[in-house]
């Protein structure tokens, strides 16, 4: 829904809000930051960043390039989205591989298959490497509580740890982005968001996402309560029974960890539909590197990786 106009004045639905702190949050890092780089897995809140960062700047180009920190068992359907979407706007992409990383010797492979945890050490390099200082990632506070707690400016010392007492401040929308050398800030227009949000002005907008957001049949198995998909990753077990379900995924992440949802949702009324009568976040149902510990996301936090 776009604004109302009333007796003369102009009202600002919810989108409009969310959508005008994003815009400005990321113009406010182009004019303060030197090397800003925007988070892009092919997920739905990248995706999302992406259109507002297209919208912020038009009709110039996006000022800074997408880095996705590829863990080497994605989604086929995530990883052609990427590439075509790169390709149609004439995107700079930079690839941080967790593959190089394990044949580099700077991360193990793991023995449950998982590499989501190993993003951190390829995510921090390739953030030295090229020398970003500030780095647009698509966290929202409603998703976990690590990140429910976070800025919107986010600090980060030059190991990339978050350290809670050294966050600052951000009263009337002010932002502080300053950072010693070898510092950078990570920043999180999305922040106020919640998924049901997402969707809406996804709807909204007319933006696309990959074809696995929507229910569709797929081969997958049951594991701690989640469907997952079966890939080089190792899945699945011996015991664990592939079944072909009708599926749909809402979040985006390593196929190893990722589970989807049974649905119909086959538009995005249907997805909508779906979301605002669920109790539960995306991650909290479809995301089991969330549920290694009560302390999960906020350990990774720590380190360096969101």
């Amino acid at each position: 829904m776009r604004a109302a106009h009333m007796s003369g004045t102009t009202t600002l639905t919810q989108l409009d809000a969310l959508e005008s702190e994003a815009i400005h949050v990321m113009r406010e890092v182009a004019g303060e930051f030197e090397r800003p780089v925007l988070l892009f897995s092919g997920g739905k809140d990248s995706i999302v960043m992406l259109h507002l960062a297209r919208k912020a700047f038009w009709p110039a180009p996006v000022p800074f390039a997408l880095m996705h920190v590829d863990t080497g068992h994605n989604f086929p359907e995530v990883i052609e989205y990427r590439d075509d979407t790169v390709a149609r706007y004439g995107l700079r992409l930079v690839v941080a591989s967790v593959q190089d990383a394990i044949d580099d010797g700077r991360v193990v492979e793991r023995p449950d298959g998982s590499r989501n945890p190993l993003q951190t050490v390829p995510l921090l390099d390739g953030i030295t490497a090229h020398r970003f200082d500030a780095v647009f990632g698509g966290g929202r506070r409603d998703e976990e509580k690590a990140r429910a707690k976070e800025r919107v400016f986010s600090l980060r010392d030059e190991f990339g740890q978050w350290d809670p007492r050294r966050q600052r401040p951000e009263l009337w929308d002010l932002y502080n982005g300053r950072h010693k050398p070898g510092e950078h800030v990570r920043v999180f227009p999305l922040s106020n968001w919640t998924e049901l949000d997402v969707w809406r002005y996804i709807e909204r907008e007319g933006v696309e996402l990959p074809s696995i957001y929507y229910a569709h049949d797929r081969e997958v198995f049951l594991r701690d309560g989640m469907w997952l998909a079966p890939g080089e990753w190792g899945g699945p077990r011996a015991g664990e029974q592939l079944e072909t379900r009708t599926v749909r995924y809402r979040t985006v992440g390593d196929m190893s960890c990722t589970g989807a949802v049974e649905s119909t949702a086959s538009t995005v009324p249907d997805v909508i539909a779906e979301v605002a009568a669920s109790r539960l976040t995306e991650r909290g149902a479809t995301r089991a590197d969330d549920r290694a510990s009560e302390a999960a996301m906020e350990d990774r936090k720590r380190e360096g990786y969101f």
